[in-house]
């Protein structure tokens, strides 16, 4: 896997039929940098909001059991996805702050030279009351000309 990267995260809340999966899909690409150390993979990439002044910096780190992101900036958060684990966080907003609680089902992490998916299925739940069921997939795809970066 190469050190720049281009990345595709989508995730869909609720069920996801072919009826539904494009009008209740999210979805951003943007660039980013991957390495790997000690068997844990590192994700690192900006998003944008609206508006330019809207930038929240992400740190994802992950393996086959747990899926670990934390957000700062525009938004700020610490949350873990950990297979048939719940785990509870503070979802920070500039409109206010909610209590988050995801419960992961599964994650899947298949690996190659050029390319690395995550999916992951999860309950959400806002302030102790279910949300959706929901499903992210992560995209990680090697941008020609840049070097590998593994330190395993």
């Amino acid at each position: 896997m190469k050190k720049d990267v281009l990345i595709t995260i989508s995730g869909v809340q609720g069920l996801w039929t072919d009826e539904s999966r494009d009008s209740d899909k999210v979805e951003i690409i943007t660039s980013g940098s991957y390495y790997k150390k000690n068997n844990k993979h590192y994700l690192l990439y900006d998003e944008i909001g609206d508006s330019r002044d809207e930038i929240t910096k992400n740190v994802a780190r992950f393996d086959t059991d747990e899926f670990h992101i934390t957000k700062s900036g525009f938004t700020n958060v610490d949350m873990s996805f950990e297979e048939n684990k719940r785990n509870i966080t503070n979802y920070i907003t500039p409109y206010g702050s909610l209590l988050v609680g995801v419960d992961a089902s599964r994650i899947d992490v298949i690996e190659n030279e050029e390319n690395i998916q995550v999916d992951i299925a999860y309950s959400l739940d806002v302030n102790y009351e279910h949300l959706a069921d929901c499903v992210l997939h992560v995209d990680i795809q090697s941008v020609d000309g840049s070097e590998s970066l593994n330190l395993s």
